[in-house]
Formats: C-alpha cells, structure tokens, sequence
C-alpha cells in the first residue's frame, strides 16, 4: 500500500465505498439492538462489553468516513434494514471477514488503519464474549 491519497474514485466506486458505510453503521446499530436484549447468567457483564465495543466502533466509523469525504467529496450513504443478530459471536467473525473483503476499496496506509482498529475493536468484543461464557 502506499501513503499517497488515490485518484477520484469512479460513480461506481463511491456507490459501493456509501455502501459499506452503511453496512458499518447497521452493524454497529445491530449490535445495540443485540445489547438491548441481553438477559440472563452473565448478561450484566456481556452488555458492558457490547456497550464499550459499540463506542469504539462508532468513534471508528466516524474517522473513516470523515477521512473519506476528506479525500473523495461526499460520498452518499443508505444504511440498510438492521437486524437483532441471533448468534451475536457468528455474527461477529462474518462482519469482520467482510471489513477484511471490503479494505481493498482503499489504498492509502491510514485508511487501511483505520479498519484494521475497526477489526480489533470487533476481535476485543469476541474475546470478552467468549470469555463471559
């Protein structure tokens, strides 16, 4: 990868980067809906680790989209419909594989590390979740 800032990207590629913005946002609003419905053994423990993952992750969101508009112009973002996921764990490791999909969308080093903290925040919430069981 390199440090240097990318040429505009196509109509195309900007639909596609608003896209998986989206994607970040419904998923951080998923795991608030997840959070919301905690009960049981644990469930005091389990909401405070979905609590903190969900700050980070929306500090997070909030740095790549700002450093993207910084670098792209606006860029138009459709959240899509957001679930309550039903295997909070399974849901988890499939979003961080497609952040892991999705970084190829991006060249430069500092938009590319902003993921990479996006996919550990995810890594730090599987770790308490799995340890809380």
């Amino acid at each position: 990868m390199a440090t240097e800032t990318q040429t505009q990207p196509t109509t195309q590629q900007k639909t596609q980067i608003g896209e998986f913005f989206g994607r970040l946002f419904s998923f951080n609003t998923s795991l608030k809906l997840y959070h919301w419905h905690v009960t049981g053994q644990g469930s005091y423990a389990e909401h405070i680790a979905l609590d903190q993952a969900i700050d980070t992750l929306l500090d997070v969101i909030d740095r790549i989209v700002e450093t993207s508009y910084s670098l792209y112009g606006d860029i138009d973002i459709v959240v899509p419909e957001t679930p309550v996921p039903e295997n909070i764990e399974e849901y988890c490791q499939q979003f961080y594989d497609y952040i892991d999909e999705s970084k190829e969308m991006f060249t430069e080093d500092f938009s590319s590390s902003i993921l990479e903290d996006y996919q550990e925040a995810i890594q730090q919430l599987l770790f308490r979740l799995r340890r809380l069981r």
